[in-house]
């Protein structure tokens, strides 16, 4: 089925074979038509419902590669995964109460223009506004249909002397927008840049391009990435379909480059919110030399509220691989909390109940066992004064940044003993008879 297609597209297109795999021509022909989409997959749309899906890319535009569209299954398409991944629904304009247009306060959390530093030692750099395909799930919605944008230098400096003048940065992710998108020269350019620093110590970058335009993977750009190591690539396969001999080639010829590789799953109502698709994905990832890194619940944002899954059946996902498979294929799944808050991974719970003495737990089985607690451990207590550390290994500095939530509460030289939410009732009432008194 996806050969015939393939070739339907070859000779709409009237191209060779040598066009077909550069990434280029791919780009330059993107689909960004309904009509196109019926003549290419040789369908025809609903009247009502072609006229609901034009009303959707009025908000949402179209576009896919040839490549990436010559995946549907055409006899099946509205249950297609590729289909509902590319393809506008009019469900996306049902925008919720809850939903927001920047469900995870990028903007907010930039001190200059292109950076996000939500996490004390890692910051993203925007360094592309443009992407291979408009994905419907996409958590940054609201800046799809803008006009593409690449930064240009000035506002990349910018970034780069953020990360300069802030030691307390050591990871790295590139994002945007795909980075790979952006021509090898420019791409070269800015990892010198950031590669500069002493204080980086890793380099990510987060792509789409070996799923939907793996042709993007090639010997050049391997060699430029093999220059700035190390550099870790994190891609996003959401389905087993989406693995091809096309997108096989491109993870190996990155894999064989020393570049080592992650993936990021969304989970996906009526696409992937199946233990059984999630388990065979995991498989073909590690098969392929990619570590499975996260499942993501799908974002508030608008648009997406029919991709939506309850965190539950997240869980059910993850109840089924503990145990079933092994545990470098597990991702962790997490939520990325609304408002900025970061990801929080969730989890079974295997901790049944504990006391002074033991722990009982769970395994995947349903066995019931129990752990016996040390009987003379002491604790080490810590002072944050890690050259005067009498344990082992001796950290060559101390953290540079401060405890923070929950870690705040658990060290031993802090005398936090509790948050308070700021319009807590009680704290009022305080206030309130402390006012009376005075």
């Amino acid at each position: 089925m996806r050969e015939h297609i393939e070739s339907r597209m070859k000779a709409y297109f009237e191209v060779h074979k040598h066009n077909w795999e550069d990434w280029r021509w791919q780009l330059s022909h993107s689909i960004t038509e309904l009509s196109t989409v019926e003549s290419l997959l040789d369908i025809t749309f609903d009247p009502k419902e072609r006229k609901l899906m034009e009303q959707t890319l009025e908000k949402f535009p179209l576009s896919i590669t040839p490549y990436y569209l010559s995946l549907i299954q055409r006899d099946d398409y509205a249950n297609d995964p590729i289909f509902r991944q590319a393809l506008p629904s009019p469900r996306e304009l049902q925008v919720q109460r809850e939903d927001l247009q920047d469900p995870l306060a990028e903007e907010i959390d930039s001190p200059v223009s292109g950076v996000t530093h939500r996490y004390p030692d890692r910051v993203l750099l925007n360094v592309n506004g443009t992407c291979a395909m408009y994905c419907r799930h996409c958590t940054r919605k609201r800046k799809v249909g803008e006009v593409d944008h690449i930064p240009e230098r000035e506002e990349l400096l910018e970034g780069v002397e953020y990360i300069r003048r802030t030691p307390a940065i050591r990871d790295v992710l590139l994002s945007g927008g795909d980075p790979f998108l952006l021509p090898d020269e420019r791409l070269d350019w800015i990892l010198a840049q950031i590669s500069s620093i002493s204080h980086v110590e890793v380099i990510r970058i987060g792509t789409r391009t070996p799923v939907v335009l793996p042709c993007r993977i090639t010997d050049g750009l391997t060699r430029i990435l093999r220059k700035y190591q190390p550099i870790w690539v994190n891609t996003h396969f959401n389905h087993p379909r989406e693995f091809t001999p096309s997108s096989k080639a491109a993870i190996r010829k990155l894999a064989d480059g020393g570049i080592p590789l992650g993936n990021q799953s969304v989970l996906l109502a009526g696409i992937n919110d199946c233990p059984r698709i999630i388990k065979r994905l995991v498989h073909l990832l590690v098969k392929n030399r990619v570590r499975p890194y996260y499942l993501y619940q799908c974002d508030l944002s608008e648009g997406l509220e029919h991709f939506r899954t309850p965190i539950g059946k997240g869980i059910e996902i993850m109840e089924y691989l503990v145990g079933h498979t092994s545990g470098f294929a597990r991702p962790t799944f997490v939520v990325d909390a609304p408002g900025g808050g970061g990801k929080i991974p969730l989890m079974p719970n295997y901790i049944i109940s504990w006391s002074g003495n033991k722990v009982v737990l769970r395994n995947y089985e349903g066995v019931i066992t129990t752990y016996q607690e040390p009987a003379n451990y002491r604790t080490v207590e810590c002072n944050d004064d890690c050259d005067q550390c009498t344990l082992p290994l001796k950290l060559d500095k101390a953290m540079e940044t401060q405890n923070q939530g929950i870690t705040q509460l658990l060290a031993d030289y802090d005398d936090t003993i509790s948050f308070t939410p700021e319009n807590n009732e009680r704290m009022k009432k305080r206030d309130r008879w402390g006012d009376q008194e005075s």
